[in-house]
């Protein structure tokens, strides 16, 4: 619940906004760590928290951007620990090198930097009811809604910074950012400019500092409007993410490190981009991708898109999404060219032969390549698949097969099969399939080498 206080003092609002989202949080079952940049909003986040009689310490971090500054800000953040009696964590960090390192952007790399730290601290006391707390307030949240649907948002951009996030929260989401001030005024703290606030080039910036105030031009209650707005749009984002989640049900079928969704049900399913989105967004893909992915429902079996960690694969009825790694798929593309793979069940070593020379040995698949549609699919078997054993020019059922060879379980569990245009072309160790054997005729053959893990 997003409420902007109006009739009490800063002290009184923070309390009740520490009841309606905090309520389980009490200084005798929880202590705080405080990040704290020794700014307006942070100092005053302190002293609430300290008049609220909650245990806390203070975790600062000193990027090292703004020469003496930084170092100015980091000694006023010690002297304020010193005040309130409490510890202060330092963390200096080598913030250019990093984003040089990672080319990304100063800011972004910040706070990556920030909350990878915060997270190992949490982490250092995790049977403790430790909680890392920032002083994000309203107006902070307003940016961020501004800045999401600028950049391209769904409706969970629309709810903002949330109170609480796991070990996380933020208790002055109710406080706009001038009650804050006159909050530091009026009890004489004392705080530090950070001169970096005043520069246009940062986009958050250019929002607080030209675009918002071009708007309160218009609607001078513009801040208190979407504050307002947000509560409603964070439970609708509720509603929205629970009929997800029944879609989810229905829809998906986890295969070991895999997803497996049907392509006709997911044709079926409607809002179909907000559900096809909210799929593949843990993913790696982008919202510039969902396009694509949609396109493989309509799409010949072989055809996927990739992020950068998975692949949605069309697989006959299915779609696959699985990750880049072989070593973790059970469905794994062949493109024309690769000469080696390594997949969980061993390597796929793979040439093309300028003269024939079938091998008898059943880890080696000596093939007409003339037949091949590429990308192959190597994957393992399942029920319902066939194919022509070598020799034979009837179909059998692989689940037979197994059964006239005297497979154990195990032995089944383990059997990968090579696949070309919905044809499996070699059961992995077992046999090749008799419509790509080597004939008379044949004049491109292609020698595929398994060796087992």
């Amino acid at each position: 619940m997003m409420v902007i206080f109006t009739t009490m003092n800063l002290p009184g609002k923070f309390s009740e906004y520490w009841t309606a989202h905090f309520k389980d949080l009490h200084p005798s079952n929880c202590r705080l760590l405080l990040a704290v940049s020794g700014g307006l909003d942070s100092v005053v986040l302190t002293d609430l928290v300290f008049n609220a009689g909650f245990t806390f310490g203070i975790a600062h971090c000193n990027f090292q951007l703004r020469d003496t500054e930084s170092e100015r800000d980091e000694g006023f953040v010690r002297a304020l620990g010193e005040r309130y009696g409490v510890e202060v964590i330092v963390k200096r960090f080598d913030t250019t090198r990093v984003a040089e390192e990672n080319q990304t952007g100063i800011q972004e790399t910040a706070r990556h930097l920030r909350y990878n730290w915060f997270s190992e601290l949490l982490a250092a006391e995790a049977g403790s009811n430790t909680l890392l707390v920032t002083a994000h307030h309203a107006d902070d949240n307003v940016e961020t809604v501004l800045f999401n649907i600028f950049r391209g948002t769904g409706i969970n951009g629309l709810h903002g910074i949330v109170p609480v996030k796991h070990r996380f929260i933020r208790p002055l989401l109710f406080a706009r950012r001038q009650e804050i001030k006159n909050y530091a005024v009026e009890q004489q703290l004392q705080w530090v400019e950070d001169s970096s606030n005043e520069s246009r080039k940062y986009t958050r910036n250019y929002i607080r500092l030209e675009i918002l105030p071009l708007i309160e031009k218009i609607f001078p209650a513009v801040t208190v409007n979407i504050s307002n707005s947000i509560e409603r749009w964070a439970e609708a984002g509720e509603l929205c993410n629970q009929a997800l989640k029944l879609h989810h049900k229905k829809l998906c079928v986890v295969h070991g490190t895999e997803l497996h969704i049907p392509v006709l049900r997911l044709a079926q399913a409607s809002p179909l981009k907000t559900i096809t989105w909210s799929i593949i967004r843990d993913y790696g893909f982008s919202a510039a991708q969902l396009q694509d992915v949609l396109g493989l429902l309509d799409a010949a079996s072989g055809k996927y898109v990739c992020s950068d960690t998975h692949r949605v694969l069309r697989n006959r009825n299915w779609l696959i999404i699985s990750p880049l790694q072989n070593e973790a798929a059970e469905n794994i593309i062949i493109q024309e060219g690769e000469k080696q793979l390594r997949f969980a069940g061993g390597k796929l070593n793979i040439e093309n032969l300028s003269a024939v020379s079938v091998s008898k040995d059943e880890r080696t698949a000596t093939i007409d390549a003339s037949q091949l549609r590429f990308p192959l699919l190597l994957r393992k078997w399942k029920q319902g698949d066939y194919f022509y054993p070598l020799g034979m020019t009837k179909k059998k059922k692989l689940s037979r097969f197994f059964i006239d060879r005297k497979l154990s379980i195990a032995e089944k569990e383990k059997i990968w099969v090579l696949e070309s245009d919905r044809r499996i072309v070699w059961v992995l160790g077992q046999r090749i399939d008799h419509r790509f054997r080597i004939t008379p005729s044949s004049s491109q053959v292609m020698k595929i080498s398994w060796l087992e893990s």
